[in-house]
């Protein structure tokens, strides 16, 4: 019998936690290394998939329904399935290792203490898509990262996991690290692809250019993240039906949160998809609020999802009305709230919090990290700062918040990727759930005055 695996004093997981992808974190006695990784089991689903057929892996993916965990919830054994039956082009798998959503933190930790996880189990994605070349784009702000990743890839070679006839089964593959310059639209997959390809990070028109048909140089790619493919090792493992009883149905497995906030215990916790509640995350696995405070409000899936306020109710389709602490923490649930679980960044703010600073910071980010493509999100995110900068420092009309929603919806929807729905949404939810606060930071004596002509710009001309 295996013996218990031991954690750092001080980093184990809570009980209610269901370590996969995180069990060899913060681990006692664990290291990076390739002879660390073999003797905890490392590299043994690589060898059992080699000896299945290509499909079958990706029938086992597809059964597992396993969602990506980088944001959008897609299924990724069907994103697999989307490259052309008839393709004679190479084909290549992307590790979207960028993790620039604010409020997220899990992918690093998996690179800088269980590299040769990602590893495996992007080997086994590249057979199963039969992808000869990958590549892992990590973030200019993942140095360290980055070199683990080097260091754990020269291992694998070294050990025969990577390059020539991988284990003599006649498949060759080869990954590389290829470190971006810094940009939140590089988190999204055809602006990510573009920077690979040494372009600036424009993304693309979605149709045609969906990455399993033309992707990177024109060929059939698919981009997974860092935790996704994590996934993969695991199935392949415990078996796609084995996997599915993980979590809840139509959202399986497990996934890696990232708390923040105003919590008394921050950080990451790997549960079971929608076994656990709002409550329970706040509550139980981070003990709870500081004390003296009132829970106001939550942004449960990273910067960009829909912000929840404390006291609402949300209607279900099944027709249950519940409260924020009774949301399961799974995809479907958040949408049906008005929201997203996106990349796992829940973010907590307590009665403390000024939510017109919150939108402030927000927006300032956005702003900064728009690519610039596209007229309404290039404008209207600046806009945006420049309209919640007045409200921060008091030197606001009470009309400003309606010019600000304003500008918001004419971002929303207009945009060739969702960058412009992850500026405006932030936005637009903060106003409508908060816009007598926001505008009790405005000057009432202003009210139907021009406060900055420039306004009137932002409003394109609508009446303000």
């Amino acid at each position: 019998m295996a013996s218990p695996v031991q954690y750092l004093p001080g980093k184990e997981p809570h009980a209610r936690e269901t370590r996969l992808i995180f069990k060899n974190v913060d681990r006692a006695g664990y290291d990076s290394s390739i002879d660390c990784y073999l003797k905890n089991g490392g590299y043994e689903q690589l060898k059992k998939a080699l000896k299945m057929e290509k499909s079958a892996i990706i029938n086992e993916v597809k059964a597992s329904g396993l969602r990506g965990r980088g944001g959008a919830g897609f299924p990724t054994g069907v994103k697999w399935g989307f490259i052309p039956p008839t393709n004679t082009k190479p084909v290549y798998l992307i590790c979207n290792a960028d993790e620039s959503e604010p409020g997220t933190f899990k992918d690093r930790y998996i690179m800088h203490q269980d590299p040769h996880q990602l590893i495996e189990g992007m080997t086994i994605s590249c057979f199963a898509v039969n992808a000869k070349l990958s590549y892992i784009y990590v973030r200019e702000e993942f140095p360290y990262a980055a070199k683990i990743l080097e260091k754990a890839i020269a291992e694998a070679h070294e050990k025969g996991f990577l390059g020539k006839n991988i284990l003599g089964s006649g498949f060759d593959c080869e990954i590389y690290v290829h470190r971006g310059a810094g940009a939140y639209i590089c988190g999204e997959e055809t602006g990510l692809i573009e920077s690979l390809e040494g372009k600036r990070p424009y993304p693309r028109i979605k149709p045609p250019y969906f990455p399993a048909a033309l992707g990177l140089y024109m060929s059939p790619t698919i981009v997974n993240n860092v935790e996704s493919l994590c996934h993969v090792k695991h199935i392949i493992e415990m078996g796609g039906a084995e996997y599915a009883k993980l979590g809840t149905p139509n959202n399986t497995g497990t996934r890696i949160l990232c708390v923040s906030g105003d919590v008394q215990k921050p950080g990451y916790y790997e549960v079971e998809v929608g076994k656990v509640t709002m409550g329970e995350v706040i509550d139980v696995l981070c003990g709870g609020l500081k004390p003296g405070r009132k829970l106001k409000a939550i942004i449960p899936g990273g910067s960009s999802s829909k912000v929840l306020r404390a006291d609402e109710k949300y209607k279900l389709k099944d027709g249950r009305e519940i409260g924020i602490m009774d949301i399961p923490m799974d995809f479907d649930t958040m949408a049906q709230c008005g929201t997203m679980a996106g990349s796992g960044g829940v973010i907590i703010m307590d009665d403390s919090r000024s939510m017109t600073w919150v939108i402030n910071n927000l927006n300032a980010f956005y702003a900064h990290e728009s690519c610039g493509q596209c007229t309404p999100c290039r404008e209207g995110s600046l806009w945006m700062k420049k309209i919640s900068d007045r409200i921060v420092a008091g030197d606001a009309s009470p009309d400003d918040v309606d010019t600000l929603e304003t500008v918001a919806n004419q971002i929303e929807g207009k945009t060739i990727c969702a960058f412009g729905e992850a500026a405006s949404w932030p936005t637009q939810s903060f106003i409508r759930k908060f816009r007598d606060e926001l505008k009790g930071d405005c000057k009432p004596d202003l009210a139907g005055k021009i406060v900055n002509e420039e306004t009137l710009v932002a409003a394109a001309g609508l009446v303000v």
